[in-house]
């Protein structure tokens, strides 16, 4: 009982920790972006991802570890479809991720910025990944409440 406790809280840490800096790095990319503020937006990418690799090793951990078992879940659709959202919203985030890295790389002089239209798309994609993650929490609802 304490194991399963134990891993719930650390998936819902993680799960909080990867949805806020999902908004640190839509707060970054608000406005203009010059080299000190893509490190941030770099380092908070990083975390992000880390974020990201806690949620799926916790949750596998509940899955195989938890209390309610793994078979409760895997016949459960909001399981599988809050498996969808967590991969499809990962994807969503690959481009963003790999351009703040591209303009790390191209920032060396302190001077320059970020291209407007780079960064406007990128705070669009980040902001189309916001809304597919928040609906993972709701799935979790439905999941734990046993509905259809």
């Amino acid at each position: 009982m304490w194991l399963d406790a134990l891993l719930a809280y650390l998936h819902f840490t993680a799960a909080f920790a990867f949805l806020a800096f999902l908004s640190v790095e839509l707060y970054l990319v608000r406005s203009p972006l010059d080299a000190g503020r893509v490190r941030e937006l770099c380092r908070a990418d990083l975390w992000y991802w880390g974020c990201a690799a806690a949620v799926l090793a916790t949750g596998l951990a509940r899955l195989a570890l938890g209390a309610k078992g793994a078979s409760l879940h895997l016949d459960a659709w909001p399981f599988w479809a809050k498996l969808a959202l967590f991969g499809l919203a990962a994807a969503m985030s690959a481009a963003p991720s790999a351009a703040f890295r591209r303009w790390r790389r191209a920032l060396g002089d302190p001077r320059s910025a970020v291209p407007e239209a780079e960064r406007a798309g990128a705070r669009k994609r980040l902001m189309a990944t916001i809304h597919v993650a928040a609906l993972i929490p709701l799935l979790a609802v439905l999941m734990a409440r046993g509905l259809p």
